[in-house]
C-alpha cells in the first residue's frame, strides 16, 4: 500500500502553535543500555509557544517525511489481541488519550528492549484528536467535521546531556490516516536510514 501525501499534509497543515490538535505530549529518556533514565506526561496546551513549536516540530517530521521512501505504510497483523500485543496497548493508549501512566510505563520498558542505539535517546509520544472538516463537490471544506481521527506520533530522538533532542530517527503514525480517514488496518513507520528492523519487524511483526 501506498501512503497519500495529501493526506500526510493534511495532517500537517494542523501542526502549528495556533492550529494543532495535540492534547497530550509523553515519553521517556533511556541510557545507551536500555535503562529508562525518567519520564514525563504534560498537557500540550500548558506547554509554553516555544515549547510547543519545539514539540511541533519533531510531531511533524514524522508524517511530512518523504512518503514510500522515508515513511512507509504497513499492514498491520489481524491478530491484535491477546498477551503481550503492543496494538492492543498501543489502543489502549490512544482510548484513554494518554492519560493512564500504567499503561505508558509498560510501552516505555518495551520501546527500550527492541530500539538499540549507542547513544542516549527520548522517546516522544503525541495524542492527537482532529475533527476531520467535510468537503463540498467543489472539494471546499465545510465547517461539519465527518469523523474525529485519534492517533498517536511517536519520534525516537537522540537526545543530549540536558534532554534537548535531536532530529527523529525512527517513528510512528497509529493508525494510519488514509483518504481522510482513521485506517486500523495499517500504520506508518517513518526509518529513513532503515536500522531498525529490531522495532519494525521485531516488535511490530511488520514485513
Amino acid at each position: 500500500m501506498k501512503i497519500d501525501r495529501n493526506d500526510m499534509l493534511e495532517l500537517t497543515r494542523r501542526m502549528t502553535v495556533d492550529r494543532s490538535n495535540f492534547s497530550r505530549i509523553a515519553g521517556c529518556y533511556v541510557d545507551p543500555d536500555g535503562e529508562i533514565d525518567g519520564t514525563f506526561n504534560r498537557s500540550f496546551l500548558r506547554l509554553t509557544p516555544a515549547e510547543k513549536e519545539q514539540h511541533l516540530k519533531i510531531a511533524k517530521a514524522i508524517p511530512y517525511a518523504q512518503t514510500n521512501t522515508e515513511l512507509n505504510a504497513y499492514r498491520i497483523p489481524k491478530e491484535r489481541t491477546g498477551a503481550n500485543n503492543i496494538w492492543q496497548l498501543l489502543d489502549g493508549i490512544k482510548n484513554s488519550e494518554m492519560k493512564n501512566d500504567a499503561l505508558l510505563d509498560v510501552l516505555y520498558e518495551i520501546m527500550a528492549d527492541y530500539f538499540v542505539v549507542d547513544h542516549e535517546w527520548g522517546m516522544y509520544v503525541f495524542y492527537g484528536s482532529y475533527d476531520i472538516p467535510a468537503k463540498g463537490a467543489d472539494h471546499v471544506e465545510q465547517w461539519e467535521s465527518e469523523e474525529v481521527y485519534q492517533h498517536l506520533i511517536f519520534a525516537f530522538c537522540p537526545v543530549d546531556e540536558e534532554y534537548n533532542p535531536g532530529e527523529p530517527e525512527y517513528g510512528i503514525l497509529y493508525p494510519l490516516f488514509t483518504n481522510r480517514s482513521a485506517d486500523f488496518d495499517h500504520v506508518a513507520i517513518f526509518d529513513p536510514k532503515k536500522a531498525h528492523d529490531e522495532m519494525t519487524i521485531g516488535l511490530f511483526k511488520l514485513v
